[in-house]
C-alpha cells in the first residue's frame, strides 16, 4: 500500500512539475494591448514581428499603428503585432520575412545589417548619437529615402523609424574605465557593425540573440550588455547588471520593414494610407521615446541603478579608434543595387559631412 502510495505521489508532483514549467515558459500575454475592435472582418491581415517589451515606446509604435491603421481603412486592414520575440530571434524572422511567412517587422537596427548593410551606417559610433542628430537625420531627405531602402534588393521595403534611446553599457561590476570594460563579457546583437566595432575598441563581445540574453546573465555566461537604459530597465536587466556607463556611442532604433510582395498586392489607397499612417505614428513615438529614457533612467536611479562616464580623455580614445569601423564598413554601406533610386558616390561621406563627423 505504502509503495502505490509512493508511485501515485511522485506521478502528482512529476505532473505538478510539468504544470509549472509549461506555465513558465508560456508566451507573454498580450492581454492589455487587445484591440478595441473585431478583427475578423479584415480583408488584409498583416503579421508583424518585435523582439522586444511594448512598454518601451519603440516596441509599442506596432499597436498604435495596428489601431490607427484600422481607423483610417475602415477596418480594412488589421496588424497582427507579436512582440516580446513570439515568432523568434530577429535573423530568424528576417528569414520568415523575405519568405513572406509573416508580412512585417519592427526589426532593430544593430540586426537589420543581416539583409540590408546600409542600416548600418545609424550603428557607426558617435554619427548619429544623440535624439537631435537623430531628428536631423529623418530630415535630410534624399539621404533617410535611400537608408530606408536598404533591403529593398531583396524584397522587403522600410517605412519609418522608431526608437529605444542612447547605447551604453549596462554591467555586473563597476565600468568607469576602458581597462574596466576590457575585464567585461558584453553580449552584442548579431551585427556586423557591432562585432567590428567591439574588435577595434579591444573589447570581449559573446554574440548572442536577444531571447538568450536573461538567462546568460543570470549564468555569469555574460557580465554586461551593449544595449540602452530604456531597454535595460523594462526588461529587468537592471535586476542583474546593476551598473550603467553611459557612453550615447549609438540610438538604438527599431526600422519597420514589411514584404514588397505582401505590400505590392494592396490596392493602391491603402498602400498611401498604410505609409501616411506608419510615419505619422512613428514621428510621434519618436517624441515620446525622448522622454522616456529620462523618465526609466530617473527610476532606476531610484532603485540604485549606478550610472557613470567614461572622462572625456577615453571618450576621446573610444571615438578615434570607432572611426576604423566608419572606414572598414564603408564599403559595404555603400554598394547601390538595381532598386536604388538615388545613386552617390560616396553615401557614406555624405552621411558624415551632413552630420558633421569629426573623428
Amino acid at each position: 500500500m505504502f509503495r502505490k502510495l509512493l508511485v501515485f505521489g511522485m506521478i502528482c508532483m512529476t505532473c505538478l512539475g510539468l504544470t509549472v514549467s509549461s506555465a513558465a515558459a508560456a508566451a507573454p500575454s498580450l492581454d492589455q494591448w487587445k484591440p478595441a475592435f473585431d478583427p475578423s472582418g479584415a480583408k488584409y491581415k498583416c503579421i508583424v514581428s518585435n523582439v522586444s517589451h511594448p512598454v518601451i515606446k519603440g516596441v509599442y509604435a506596432g499597436f498604435a499603428i495596428r489601431d490607427e491603421l484600422w481607423k483610417r481603412t475602415n477596418g480594412q486592414i488589421y496588424i497582427d503585432y507579436k512582440p516580446f520575440s513570439m515568432l523568434g530571434g530577429e535573423v530568424e524572422v528576417l528569414n520568415q520575412l523575405q519568405m513572406g511567412a509573416v508580412q512585417g517587422m519592427s526589426v532593430s537596427s544593430v540586426a537589420s545589417t543581416n539583409m540590408g548593410p546600409r542600416f548600418g551606417v545609424v550603428n557607426l559610433p558617435f554619427l548619429i548619437n544623440s535624439f537631435d542628430k537623430l531628428d536631423k537625420f529623418v530630415a535630410s531627405g534624399k539621404l533617410f529615402e535611400h537608408f530606408m531602402k536598404a533591403m529593398e534588393h531583396v524584397g522587403i521595403i522600410g517605412m519609418d523609424i522608431s526608437g529605444y534611446g542612447n547605447y551604453g553599457w549596462a554591467t555586473v561590476s563597476p565600468v568607469k574605465t576602458i581597462a574596466d570594460a576590457k575585464k567585461i563579457k558584453f553580449r552584442i546583437a548579431e551585427a556586423a557593425v557591432n562585432q567590428l566595432l567591439y574588435k577595434v575598441w579591444g573589447f570581449n563581445p559573446v554574440v548572442m540573440p536577444w531571447p538568450d540574453v536573461p538567462v546568460a546573465l543570470k549564468q555569469g555566461v555574460i557580465d554586461g550588455l551593449d544595449h540602452t537604459p530604456t531597454v535595460c530597465n523594462i526588461t529587468k536587466k537592471f535586476e542583474v547588471a546593476k551598473y550603467f556607463t553611459r557612453l550615447n556611442y549609438a540610438q538604438g532604433l527599431f526600422i519597420w520593414i514589411f514584404n514588397k510582395a505582401w505590400f505590392d498586392s494592396l490596392p493602391a489607397d491603402l498602400q498611401k494610407t498604410f505609409k501616411e499612417t506608419v510615419r505619422d505614428v512613428c514621428v510621434q513615438i519618436r517624441k515620446e521615446s525622448r522622454q522616456q529614457e529620462t523618465d526609466e533612467i530617473g527610476k532606476a536611479e531610484k532603485e540604485g541603478i549606478k550610472f557613470f562616464t567614461l572622462s572625456d580623455e577615453e571618450m576621446a580614445i573610444l571615438k578615434k579608434q570607432g572611426d576604423a569601423a566608419h572606414k572598414e564598413y564603408a564599403a559595404e554601406i555603400n554598394k547601390l543595387y538595381d532598386s536604388d533610386t538615388y545613386r552617390p558616390a560616396d553615401y557614406l561621406k555624405e552621411v558624415q559631412d551632413y552630420m558633421e563627423y569629426k573623428p
